[in-house]
Order: C-alpha cells, then structure tokens, then sequence
C-alpha cells in the first residue's frame, strides 16, 4: 500500500507534491511519522535515513514536506491494512457471538500555537492550587475512538474540537459498526436521542447509567423492582421537538439491569437485549467490566506512545500524530497475536497470567519499522524475530489485586517524570 502510487495520489496536498525523487519520498516522510519519537527530530531523521544510506536532511527540510503530507492517509493504512484484513474471514474473538466495541472519548492536550487555536479552540485553564484562578487559555481535541475490546483494534477515530459533543461522534462511527456489534458505553452516553438512535440502526448496545438519567433507573437505585426489568422510556419534554426532527421514535423498550459490585456499589445498565434467558443478568458484570479495555487503550496512547508529546505544532501535525498513533495500536495488536498466544499456553503452567510487555512490543515494532513497511525482508524470519523479542519480559496479570489510590504531590510527580519515567522509543 505503502508503495501504491495511488495511495500517495489521494493523500497529498497537491499533485505536484512528492512527484520528483528527492531524500523525502512520500514513503519516507510515512516512516518518519510513524516512528515518531520522544527524541530530537533531528534525531530521529539522522538515524533513519543512516539506515538507508541515505544523505542526511536538516529537520527545518522535514518541517517543509510535512505539510504535503495528508492525515489521512493512516486513516486508510488502519482501515484497509488493518480492519479489513483482520476481520475479512470471521475469525476473532466474540461474547455471545457479538463482537464487542467500546466508543469513548477522551480529551488530547494540544501544544499551544495560534493555528491549534483557531482549528480547534480554546478554554480558560483551570483553577491553580489552593483555588488560584488559572493563568490564560488553552486547546485540546476531544478524541472518540470506537475500539474493539476483545480483539484490541481501533476500528474508527475521530478527533474533534474543544467544543464537540460525544454523542455527536458516537453517531458518526455508527457508520463503522455492523449487525452483530454489541456496543459498550459509560455514564457519558445513556440520553434518549442516542439510546432511541441505537434502536432505530438495530445496534445492540449496553450502557451504564447515571443516577440522573431515566426515571425508571431512579427508582432501581433506590431498589425499588426486579434486577431486571423491561421498561419502556419517553424522551423529556423539552427534547421531544429535537427528537421528532431526527426521526426518531417517541417511545423505545429498552431493558434495565441493575448489579451490585463487590464494594456495595450498584451499577444499572440500560440495554436492548430483552432476553433473560439467552442473556442471563449475572453475566452482564462481566460483560461491562470489558469496557475498560478502551480505558487501557487511551492510556497506551498517552502514557507508552505519548501521544500529547508531538512532533509538530501545526493542526495537520497533531492529526498526523493522532491517526499514526491509533494505526500503531493496532499494528502491534495484530503483530504480537502469536506471541500472546504462546504466553496463554505457559499461563496454564503457571500461578498467574500472563502477557506481552506493551513497553517491549511497541519498542520493538519501532525499531523494526524498517523492515515491515520498506525494505525488502522474509516476512517469516521478521516475524519470528519480533515475535522472540516481544516474548521478552512479559507482563503478570492479577486479576484480583486492588491497589488503593495515593495522593501524590506536585513534587513526586515531577520526581517521576524526571528521574523514574522509562520511556519506549
């Protein structure tokens, strides 16, 4: 795809653009993204293109082509190398013969530059310690990603401005989902116009609700009823006239199942599976708990791939960063399948599960970034050679283990950032 020239026809910015041979191919440019770094940019240039013998190229060269370069173009990678490919012959993971996705959103800091400001706003900064008004204004992205929990592929991302809603977006990646997807959300979603949305696209959904939300789940959390109950919901009066222009029904029969976590809380989940029998109540605890698997992926994202730490302060950059970003996820999702294959089989020999170490995969696919996307290498000897690296201290997971929340100061923090944050590319 990489090579395609068509791929580089539909993503650059103008067709005069990457059409002569200079050291910057489009190809080039696309590794260059993609390995992105938390080192120096320079860096960054001097060591790849060492490795293709290749004469070196100031970073002020790289800030020029970036721009000739579209985002979405790892759109398309993720979409048709990725999901596409992975999906084609059915075989992945399901529950209940769903396959299980979780849309979430989550806000991405921006760097500051009057570009990022004017593409996607600002918002005043929060109050400093002690309730000390904050200093000046800001930017951030309201990232929505629709992740398939199970099978850990991102399969559609979306990045919106500081005053997008996250409704709006979960309707727009509706248009990713299919009949058997079983959408899993939290507290931010459960209004009637995306529940009634739901129904009318027949996506099957479950949603945790807040104690605010529809009157019937007041009640459940005030015990009153079944743990399971069939009930049917009217949009509030007020929203009625939004709801008939939408097209939506004004009345929807939805399900009510209420749970109690092992510390006492009570969660309710509004969802459309009516069935009692073929989807018992007890099982929808263990159903829910997947949705932290979007959780996990947004902390990859900013945590091990730092995405906020960008390497380039334009709109067009902080785009390329983000969907390069998301594209990476999935590729080692998809790279380190037999691996944690492997470690499932030594996991039955052992006391606790086990899996791959995330800080070595994703380490390991930069380094090699190479030979999967450029150079001419034997696809099996790659692929046996990442996956012995990323059998390499492997993770222990424990289930069970509880580690109390601790108030760290302002210090501590800075402490970790300095001297104990191990980074991994």
């Amino acid at each position: 795809m990489i090579a395609d020239p068509e791929l580089k026809a539909g993503h650059r910015s103008a067709a005069k653009y990457f059409s002569r041979m200079r050291v910057l191919t489009f190809p080039i440019m696309l590794l260059l993204i993609l390995q992105k770094s938390a080192k120096s940019l320079q860096l960054v240039l001097n060591e790849l293109l060492g490795k293709l013998h290749l004469p070196p190229v100031s970073k002020s060269a790289f800030s020029q082509a970036r721009p000739h370069l579209r985002h979405t173009v790892f759109i398309e990678l993720n979409q048709r190398g990725l999901v596409d490919v992975y999906y084609a012959d059915g075989d992945y993971q399901r529950y209940w013969g769903l396959r299980v996705v979780a849309i979430d959103g989550s806000k991405v800091i921006l760097p500051d530059n009057p570009a990022i400001y004017a593409e996607f706003g600002t918002v005043k900064r929060p109050s400093g310690r002690r309730g000390q008004p904050g200093q000046g204004s800001y930017s951030y992205a309201l990232a929505s990603v629709l992740y398939d929990v199970l099978n850990e592929i991102a399969l559609d991302s979306r990045l919106g401005d500081t005053q997008a809603y996250e409704i709006d977006l979960a309707e727009e990646q509706l248009a990713s989902t299919q009949a058997d997807d079983l959408l899993v959300c939290d507290r931010n979603y459960p209004s009637y116009r995306f529940v009634a949305t739901l129904i009318q696209r027949q996506r099957h959904f479950v949603i945790r609700c807040s104690r605010s939300s529809f009157g019937p789940v007041r009640a459940m959390f005030k015990g009153a009823g079944a743990d399971s109950q069939i009930v049917s919901l009217t949009p509030q009066w007020s929203q009625r006239a939004d709801i008939r222009q939408r097209g939506l029904p004004l009345v929807i029969t939805v399900r009510l199942v209420r749970l109690t976590l092992a510390n006492g809380d009570t969660e309710i989940l509004v969802t459309d599976l009516l069935d009692e029998t073929a989807y018992p109540t007890v099982e929808f605890g263990p159903l829910y708990h997947l949705r932290w698997g979007i959780e996990t992926f947004y902390g990859r994202l900013k945590t091990r791939l730092g995405l906020e730490n960008f390497s380039g302060t334009s709109p067009e950059a902080v785009k390329q960063d983000f969907f390069a970003t998301v594209f990476i996820t999935g590729l080692e999702s998809i790279l380190t399948d037999t691996a944690q294959a492997r470690l499932a089989v030594l996991s039955t020999q052992t006391r606790h599960t086990y899996q791959v170490n995330r800080t070595v995969s994703f380490n390991a696919i930069k380094n090699h970034v190479l030979e999967l996307f450029y150079t001419q290498t034997d696809d099996e000897v790659l692929f046996d050679k990442l996956t012995a690296l990323f059998l390499t201290s492997p993770t222990c997971i424990r289930p069970d283990r509880v580690v109390p929340r601790q108030s760290r100061s302002h210090w501590h923090l800075l402490s970790y950032q300095r001297r104990k944050k191990k980074i991994c590319f």
